[in-house]
């Protein structure tokens, strides 16, 4: 199944700041990026700090490319990519996300088993 399903509307996510959505048993972070007008969704979990924690970390760029700083112990991971820029045999999952009539979607293509 790859069906798009709506998160929250686009102005419940204030601009550079993130939010936690649970879809299809997954724990997705949201980024309104401001500095390029673009939202990125990312897997929540940062697997250094072994915590759902990365909605909450800071975002902006590095080199030139969006991402996210995780709240634990900082390190950055692209919000295009995924990889983490400290560690880059670390990688989080991304999913496609979009803006349909001021609402925020979100692909997930395979639930998770309970």
């Amino acid at each position: 199944m790859n069906n798009w399903q709506t998160i929250c509307d686009i102005q419940d996510i204030a601009p550079n700041i993130g939010v936690c959505a649970l879809v299809n048993g997954r724990q997705i972070a949201v980024f309104n990026y401001q500095r390029t007008n673009t939202l990125y969704a990312i897997s929540n979990y940062d697997p250094i700090g072994k915590a759902q924690v990365l909605s909450r970390g800071i975002i902006g760029c590095f080199d030139g490319e969006p991402c996210v700083a995780s709240p634990l112990y900082k390190q950055h991971f692209n919000l295009q990519t995924g990889q983490c820029i400290e560690k880059p045999e670390c990688t989080i999952k991304t999913y496609p996300v979009r803006l349909i009539d001021g609402a925020i979607q979100i692909q997930v293509s395979e639930a998770v088993a309970a």
